[in-house]
């Protein structure tokens, strides 16, 4: 009984929590500021909007593309519109049910594939482990060039004076904390930590194989490539908006990576999205309300991508199967 209820708290928070930050966000906008949005809105050219969409399309088929890198050296070589088709769907059931993806995804390739679900969702793990060593690379470029307008922002202070500090911080004494941490904690017989070790060392071996694979090269390209298209899905968009369309590179990487980690709190970053790219493009002298246009834009066709080609692949994958069959 504890297990459903803590189940259900866990599929139900994250959207409690989209559903009142959208509430929240929209309460403290006066009428005069809803009505600038809505003209942002109504005055945006979504053709940039379109390319944002395709590029999205491109990083769905590269890594689609790239699965088949981690399966082939284990005997499967799956249809690539399987292999399509299950992203999408993965994509579609992440925005209901948190990492709920995942699971379909393998168990997708599973029924229609025969492949034994634990080695294909051991293929997944390390596929988010090759995505977690880009986004941490693309948030460590972030904290550098931007250092300066971060440790002023958090200690409100002159960010010359605080920035060198900041720097030391976050890129020596975190890291040799973390370690020695690491070292003493492996030790350690306490049932929470023994856990939390155990999956750091999943995740240090997972990176291993990938660079043990045999087209490890061309496994890395993609990986690179999808990541790219990401950010420059973020980048086109600002085109949409004349106030964000002379946007910094600095700035579009912070705001990439906020809305990235803003994904991860609620369900696609249901009402966190939007608030946070928000905040961080303001930082840069965006008007609040534009930025709030700009990510409420953002959010909605990616979103709306995710829905229609998630929905379209669910239902086609069994006919697809059907006919091949046949």
């Amino acid at each position: 009984m504890k297990k459903k209820i803590k189940k259900s708290i866990f599929l139900i928070l994250p959207i409690l929590l989209g559903v009142f930050l959208v509430w929240y966000s929209l309460s403290k906008l006066s009428p005069e500021d809803i009505e600038s949005i809505k003209t942002s809105f109504k005055t945006a050219n979504y053709w940039w909007v379109l390319v944002s969409l395709l590029l999205g399309v491109l990083s769905h088929l590269s890594r689609a593309y790239r699965w088949q890198f981690l399966l082939e050296p284990l005997g499967y070589k799956p249809r690539f519109a399987n292999s399509i088709m299950s992203v999408l769907i993965a994509y579609l059931l992440n925005l209901f049910i948190p990492r709920s993806g995942e699971f379909a995804r393998a168990a997708s390739v599973k029924k229609y594939e025969d492949i034994p679900f634990e080695k294909a969702f051991g293929t997944i793990v390390a596929e988010r482990v090759a995505d977690a060593i880009i986004l941490l690379g693309i948030i460590g470029i972030a904290f550098f060039f931007q250092a300066e307008l971060i440790s002023g922002y958090i200690f409100k202070e002159e960010a010359s004076n605080t920035s060198i500090y900041f720097k030391i911080v976050i890129f020596i004494v975190l890291p040799v904390i973390g370690f020695f941490s690491y070292r003493y904690l492996s030790k350690s017989k306490n049932i929470f930590i023994v856990k939390l070790i155990s999956f750091i060392n999943g995740l240090i071996d997972g990176a291993k194989s990938i660079f043990t694979m045999k087209k490890k090269w061309k496994f890395i390209a993609h990986t690179v490539f999808i990541w790219g298209m990401y950010v420059l899905m973020f980048y086109v968009v600002t085109f949409a908006l004349p106030e964000t369309t002379n946007l910094s590179f600095a700035a579009i990487i912070v705001g990439f990576v906020v809305g990235s980690l803003s994904m991860a709190l609620t369900n696609g970053g249901l009402g966190t999205y939007p608030l946070l790219v928000a905040g961080a493009l303001v930082l840069y002298k965006i008007d609040l309300n534009a930025a709030l246009a700009f990510g409420w834009i953002m959010w909605t066709a990616q979103t709306l991508m995710v829905i229609v080609f998630g929905s379209v692949s669910l239902i086609l994958i069994p006919i697809y199967n059907k006919y091949q069959k046949k």
